[in-house]
């Protein structure tokens, strides 16, 4: 019984396997505290990933750098992240290499085309998770043109409304910027853009479009519709090209409104004829005549020889004499 009782008592004593320490963690960390305390240099992969290439000494230009980064994209808010893509892709699609793919090509420079919040969020981006081209473009545009803005482009475009002092073809431009380059997704067909634009215009143009239609414009196809707008889009910007000429020969180039060019020019004009007009010859003076208020002779009272010393002394006795005897 003693010897069963020592058994069970040593097996319950004993180390469960996973808690026994081998020759190798017994082993002694000889690292120092400045070792042990560096950062761990695991997890620097890009987020990019580049197939292998196998051409033979491939190299990307410096030149092709350059001219990827003469036009970067930094993430602010006005900017169109649409817009570099095609322009990214533009220069990307005349590059040419035996053996290797445009799209292992368009990965390696991408990087170079970012700047600011825009490459802070790509190096932001878990390592190896980008492994395709279109994976990129995906996560490029919801990063910079999320859904929520799209929506918001999508009610602009809906409620579009031409501006008070726009013409024509300034809304229309207006307009197709929102459709192509702002919002290229809206998802909005032909027809319901026409509709959109033609009830946001204002009665003139409308009427001006009912005209060029022949009738009521939406009686039309669409095709008919797009041609009738963009003749008189382009119609309408000859003649505006053409007062925007002549005012500029007469206004100053400091931005002034047309009201304010036209003063101008009226006080411009009115001072030129000012300038122009014959000067009247000033009327003859006549010559004023001397004359003396001591004796009344054609000189002047200091040229008088009745001012001589004695004889004016003797002048004078006479004026009191007389002035006595009238009195």
């Amino acid at each position: 019984m003693r010897t069963r009782s020592k058994a069970r008592r040593l097996q319950q004593q004993q180390v469960p396997p996973n808690l026994v320490e081998t020759p190798k963690d017994t082993m002694a960390d000889n690292r120092t505290m400045a070792e042990l305390l560096q950062a761990p240099t695991e997890g620097y992969e890009d987020a990019i990933v580049v197939p292998e290439i196998e051409a033979a000494n491939f190299e990307i230009k410096h030149g092709l750098l350059t001219l990827v980064q003469n036009k970067q994209f930094f993430g602010h808010d006005k900017e169109d992240p649409h817009a570099h893509i095609r322009y990214f892709n533009k220069i990307t699609s005349t590059l040419r290499y035996p053996n290797v793919p445009t799209t292992s090509i368009k990965l390696m420079l991408f990087p170079f085309s970012l700047e600011g919040a825009a490459r802070i969020w790509l190096e932001k981006e878990p390592p190896r998770s980008i492994q395709t081209w279109d994976d990129l473009v995906a996560k490029f545009i919801n990063q910079f043109f999320p859904p929520s803005k799209t929506t918001n482009l999508r009610n602009e475009i809906t409620n579009f409304k031409q501006r008070f002092d726009e013409s024509f073809s300034e809304a229309w431009d207006r307009f197709k910027d929102l459709l192509q380059s702002r919002s290229p997704h809206h998802g909005f067909s032909k027809l319901h853009q026409l509709d959109t634009f033609y009830n946001a215009l204002n009665v003139n143009d409308q009427d001006s479009l009912n005209s060029a239609a022949g009738g009521n414009f939406l009686d039309k196809r669409p095709a008919d519709c797009s041609s009738i707008i963009e003749s008189k889009s382009k119609v309408r910007n000859s003649r505006s090209k053409a007062i925007v000429a002549k005012v500029s020969t007469s206004a100053s180039t400091s931005g002034v409104s047309p009201d304010v060019a036209e003063l101008k020019d009226m006080v411009r004009a009115l001072l030129l004829d000012k300038q122009t007009s014959p000067v009247p010859a000033p009327a003859p003076v006549k010559a004023v005549e001397q004359s003396c208020v001591t004796c009344g002779g054609a000189h002047s009272y200091r040229n008088c020889p009745a001012t001589d010393s004695n004889n004016y002394r003797d002048n004078i006795q006479e004026y009191v004499s007389q002035a006595a005897r009238t009195f």
